[in-house]
């Protein structure tokens, strides 16, 4: 071989790797996006949870439930600013992470982004209305200040699962010469694909939200904190949970109609479907695919094309897929049936609960499913990331389906964006301990018995039933201290 022929092999090689920024790109939008979904789902759930609090308290003057709702406003305030954050660390890392994407898409995704970030600032806006409103406005008044915040928070959300549903079911433009021409962005807000895919995400947040609330007071009321304030406090974001757990199934199967026709390597990594069998296809349960063989899986016969397929026409397996668009099997394969085994177990804990509520048993009482129920915000985190999982790793090798493949969007520079990851672990790390902290603060001060929590950075508040003199000297040292501070 002369050396002609080993440059022309060594080109080849170098074509065909990988770039060097797709694996830090990968981590990092697997972190930030895996991160910032969770804080997504209070920002979408939060609101109607707490509007159904407060719509309590004031149509039955329940000191109990307005006390509640005005808690869980400064604690959804906290989780959004730490949200903004990530956010806004997103919204840099489109560009920055995949710029082969957003350099020749950037006009057809420009609409759906442009409303995600107007609809976060009015949600912004109507957050500090309803925290500083409190004794500042007529009750009714300040209530329906809480619906504007769940409305944006629906609407930025849509916004952006239209950019992902667009991703798996392109449509909107089209390519002439290699060129993108003929932009629809309203084709592609409102795709055919996204309702559902903002169905299931939105039931979803409603399980996170729900049940991560629901949660906190399981967990006071194993210490021994059985009041009412622990029992309304429960049960209403636990109503919400219940509604969420019970549809989400069949959201999922909607979802999932018609998935063999747009995205068929997808549907046979979640089915583990190697080959296309002759008859209809099983249904399996766990299992790993190696070396083309399927093994641990257990195998319950005609269920797989009952589910998947609506009919007993075999799953279309990876025989019929090229090699190189072939998804991770095994990642895609586990995560899909991570999430729905952990949707049915707590659609099943809410069914039993509500059930033995009809037959007069009071599960409240029982440690055990208090136990469960401690840990029910987290199994539901797990399902929503394993979920998300299952729909992004199982559309590779492509970012955009069937039109540009995720090597094609990475950058040829990897340095810098490893950094970037490595301050992106420590960021989010010290968001997360601040968060934790800074919500374990309140709650103790609550327990304590502070009613209103003091800024930082304001004056001190004093008791109202402290002396005048008292009170008229602290105005003056006020007073005396803005002059000062003026000059």
């Amino acid at each position: 071989m002369d050396a002609t022929q080993l440059l022309a092999q060594a080109s080849d090689v170098v074509a065909a790797a990988d770039p060097a920024g797709l694996m830090p790109a990968r981590q990092q939008m697997a972190l930030s996006l895996g991160w910032h979904i969770i804080l997504a789902c209070f920002g979408v759930a939060f609101p109607a949870i707490i509007f159904v609090m407060h719509l309590r308290g004031i149509r039955k003057n329940d000191p109990v439930a307005l006390g509640l709702a005005k808690r869980w406003g400064k604690v959804s305030a906290v989780l959004f600013a730490i949200g903004a954050v990530s956010g806004t660390v997103l919204s840099f890392e489109m560009g920055l992470l995949w710029p082969g994407l957003m350099g020749t898409f950037g006009d057809v995704l420009g609409l759906p982004f442009a409303f995600e970030g107007l609809a976060f600032f009015l949600e912004a806006i109507f957050l500090g209305i309803y925290l500083y409103g409190w004794g500042k406005m007529p009750p009714k008044l300040h209530l329906f200040m809480v619906l504007p915040m769940a409305i944006t928070g629906v609407i930025g959300t849509y916004c952006v699962l239209a950019v992902n549903a667009w991703m798996n079911v392109p449509t909107g433009f089209n390519i002439v010469d290699g060129e993108i021409t003929d932009v629809q962005p309203w084709a592609v807000l409102f795709n055919g694909h996204v309702f559902m895919q903002f169905a299931h995400m939105w039931v979803a947040a409603y399980m996170v939200a729900g049940f991560s609330i629901a949660a906190v007071y399981a967990v006071g009321m194993l210490r021994g904190r059985r009041d009412r304030h622990h029992r309304l406090g429960f049960m209403v974001p636990f109503a919400f949970a219940t509604i969420a757990a019970l549809a989400q199934p069949f959201v999922g199967h909607l979802l999932g109609d018609g998935l063999d026709e747009r995205q068929p390597s997808k549907l046979a990594a979640f089915e583990l479907a190697e080959t296309t069998d002759d008859g209809p296809s099983p249904l399996r349960l766990g299992g790993v695919l190696i070396e083309g063989e399927v093994k641990g899986a257990i195998e319950i016969p005609y269920l797989g094309s009952i589910i998947s397929m609506g009919s007993l026409e075999p799953v279309p397996g990876l025989d019929q897929i090229p090699d190189e668009d072939e998804p991770p099997v095994n990642i895609t394969h586990l995560a899909f049936q991570a999430m729905i085994g952990i949707g049915f177990l707590l659609m099943a804990a809410v069914a039993l609960f509500w059930f033995l509520r009809w037959r007069k048993r009071d599960l409240l009482k029982n440690r055990w499913f208090l136990r469960f129920m401690a840990v029910t915000g987290l199994l539901a985190m797990a399902a929503m990331e394993a979920g998300w999982i299952a729909t992004e790793v199982g559309r590779q090798p492509w970012i955009v389906y069937g039109v540009m493949r995720t090597t094609e969007a990475a950058g040829d520079h990897s340095a810098g964006l490893w950094w970037l990851y490595s301050g992106s672990v420590v960021l989010y790390g010290g968001m997360t301990i601040a968060a934790i902290v800074i919500l374990r603060s309140m709650a103790r001060r609550w327990r304590e018995g502070a009613a209103d929590l003091p800024s930082p950075y304001g004056p001190k508040l004093l008791a109202a039933d402290a002396p005048a003199e008292v009170r008229d000297c602290a105005d003056e040292k006020d007073g005396a201290a803005e002059k000062e501070t003026a000059k």
